[in-house]
Formats: structure tokens, C-alpha cells, sequence
């Protein structure tokens, strides 16, 4: 799928220490000037259409083997399943390991190019309300119109720091301590520390720490510790970031000759569904949502006869991920330091960045 850099459960891989998204204390010239967390959340959601081009880093270090990945005509918004802000759609961010090149142009141009070995890429390219995906390996393309200028892409893989960010922003609720801790630096560039803690034993979740550039309020990095770790299990971050207006040639992209050609459906707000070249959604339960905040958990319906499991059956055809979940009644459940999924005999499909025997409970209410 287009998502494999940011797939809907979770896949590990592995970034040589050192370069993984450069967050460090910051020095002592120039230090910011002191603002509250109000205050930094203001900057960030004030800030100016921002213009650069940077270097983008993400790890992750869930100790899973990799899941598989679908071909590019499973579409983009297979992932990240839920409602925007959701908990369950956040697990959908926290992925696969990867280094990215990207180029924004104000809030309706950007271009993320993300290498897929040593001679293959994959690039999104969006201007205005119109997006390209592009695989170099397959030369395989999918084209989608958004159904507004200020909605995103709809494709998790184009998740830069600062839309995961807003993604824990809004899973945030009262019961999330919410602070600034001592400045940073992260690619060079002098950032707050923004600090949210959810207070729930109830998640997993132990600590978000966004770095949020003090001139631009661009958030920089985002670093997600599970409950009683010491490291983050979860790293996405620019290594490098130069303001400044990029070629704006760079945000055209024509489908190269005997590319094949796929047209999107964007999904209604709130929903996910890919439906090939058919305008018309597919009918039958939707993923939904129950619980609220950091608690809340992702299920999706089993698929109807003759239909193609959404998550569960990709889950169950990988061996190694066979071996990495364990036997409960009536499925099988994946856990990690940060989330975990239960896939059900049944064909459901339950995931959040929850404990498993509060995904055991989900399901038995729901039978």
C-alpha cells in the first residue's frame, strides 16, 4: 500500500544510533523567551504558512518483525483508521522506519520523497486539492482530489512531525498533564519542549514530547515514551531544516510514460474507505471508535463474505508477526510498548494505545 512508510498497525526497523531525530538540550545563547504550554500551543496554531526544506527522520523500536506490505492499489487510507484526533488513528502514525525528503510551500504544496532502497522511491506530491502518489519501483501511480484546500492528503505517509503532533494534541483531554520543559535543539534550530503526560494508568502512553521550533512554531520532532521506559519507543524529526521557498517545479508531478494510473475516492470526514475506481462507497459496518481520549479503542468489523480482510487477514498471512502475537480466547493479540492490536477469530480487528485485556473487553462488549 502507499502507506507502507506509516502503515495502520505498527512496524519496526532499525536506524543507526546517533542519527535518529537529533533532539538535543540547547545551548545557552539566545535562550526563547519563557511562554506557558498555552502559549505554545498558540504558536503552534498560529503560526505562518512555513516554507522549507528539510531532512526527515523516524524510528521506531517496538521489537516486531516487519508487516507486510500491500501493493500500491490498496489506496492510502487504509491506514490510520478513526476519527482525525482519535487515539486509534494516532496508532495508525506509529510505524516503520524511515528517512524523508521534504519540501513545503505554505499549506497547500508539498512534496515528500521517501527511498525504497538503493534505486527505488516513492514520492506524494500535492498542490492545492490535488495530490499524486507516485511508486518508482512498480511505476505506479494513484491520483486524488481533496474535497477541500485545508484537508490533508488522506495518506498517513505524508505525516510530518507536525501532523503528528496535531494528532496527540487532539487526543488530548483533561485528564493530560500538559507542560514545558527545557529548551532544545532539534536541526539546529532552538525549539520548546512541549510535554503532555496522560494521567490514566490506563494507556500505555507515559510521555509526548513535541519540539516546537520557538520562531516559526513548526513543530520539529515528536517523541512518544511508553509507561515506565526510560527511552522513546516512537522518534519522527527533522535532522536538517532550511527556510525558505523550494522550486516550485517541484510541486508539479506528471505520471511518467506507461506508469499506470489510479483515481482515489476521498473518503467522507471522520471516515476511511478505498473503493478503487468506483464512485460509490463500499456498504456494510464501519470502523468505529469507543472510549474517548488516550483510552479509546480502533475496531474494525470483520469483512463480508467474499470481501478482503482490512487489517486482520494481512496480520494473520505474516509468520513472523504470527509468532510475535500470543494465543487469548477467541483470537490472537499483538503487543507492543506503546499499543497493541487483538485480531479475532471472527475476522474483527480491535487496536489503541491500550493494555490488551482493554481490547479483550472491547470485543466482548461488542459481540
Amino acid at each position: 500500500m502507499w502507506t507502507r512508510w506509516l502503515p495502520s498497525v505498527a512496524v519496526p526497523a532499525v536506524i543507526a544510533a546517533g542519527v535518529l531525530v537529533g533532539t538535543l538540550p540547547a545551548g545557552a545563547a539566545d535562550p526563547l523567551p519563557a511562554r506557558t504550554p498555552a502559549q505554545v500551543i498558540e504558536l503552534m496554531g498560529t503560526r505562518t504558512a512555513v516554507s522549507f526544506t528539510g531532512t526527515l527522520e523516524q524510528a521506531t523500536d517496538f521489537g516486531l518483525p516487519d508487516l507486510p506490505a500491500a501493493g500500491p492499489s490498496s489506496g492510502p487510507a487504509a491506514a490510520g483508521d478513526g476519527p482525525a484526533g482519535s487515539v486509534a488513528s494516532i496508532a495508525g502514525l506509529l510505524a516503520a522506519d524511515h528517512t524523508a525528503r521534504v519540501y513545503a510551500d505554505g499549506p497547500a504544496k508539498l512534496r515528500v520523497q521517501v527511498a525504497d532502497g538503493s534505486f527505488a522511491e516513492r514520492n506524494m506530491v500535492r498542490r492545492g486539492t490535488d495530490v499524486w502518489f507516485y511508486a518508482s519501483k512498480d511505476n505506479s501511480a494513484a491520483h486524488l482530489v481533496l474535497q477541500a484546500p485545508d484537508r490533508g492528503s488522506g495518506d498517513p505517509s505524508t505525516a510530518t512531525p507536525a501532523d503528528i503532533a496535531g494528532r496527540f494534541l487532539a487526543a488530548a483531554d483533561p485528564d493530560t498533564e500538559i507542560s514545558v520543559g527545557a529548551e532544545v535543539e532539534v536541526a539546529g534550530r532552538a525549539a520548546y519542549n512541549l510535554l503532555l503526560e496522560p494521567r490514566t494508568a490506563d494507556t500505555l502512553v507515559g510521555r509526548i514530547a513535541i519540539a516546537v521550533d520557538g520562531e516559526t512554531g513548526l513543530p520539529l520532532s515528536v517523541q512518544v515514551t511508553a509507561r515506565g521506559a526510560a527511552t522513546p519507543a516512537f522518534r519522527s524529526g527533522f535532522t536538517a531544516l532550511a527556510l525558505g521557498a523550494p522550486d516550485d517545479s517541484l510541486f508539479t508531478f506528471v505520471p511518467p510514460a506507461g506508469s499506470s494510473v489510479r483515481e482515489i475516492v476521498p473518503p467522507a470526514p471522520g471516515l476511511s474507505h478505498d473503493v478503487g475506481d468506483s464512485e460509490t462507497p463500499p456498504s456494510g459496518p464501519r470502523p468505529a471508535v469507543t472510549g474517548s481520549g488516550w483510552t479509546s479503542v480502533l475496531a474494525v468489523p470483520a469483512p463480508a463474505a467474499g470481501g478482503t480482510g482490512a487489517g486482520a487477514n494481512a496480520l494473520l498471512a505474516d509468520p513472523l508477526l504470527s509468532q510475535a502475537a500470543v494465543d487469548v480466547p477467541g483470537g490472537k493479540l499483538l503487543s507492543t510498548p506503546l499499543f497493541t492490536v487483538l485480531v479475532m477469530a471472527d475476522g474483527r480487528l480491535l487496536a489503541g494505545l491500550v493494555p490488551g485485556e482493554r481490547l479483550q473487553a472491547a470485543a466482548a462488549a461488542a459481540q
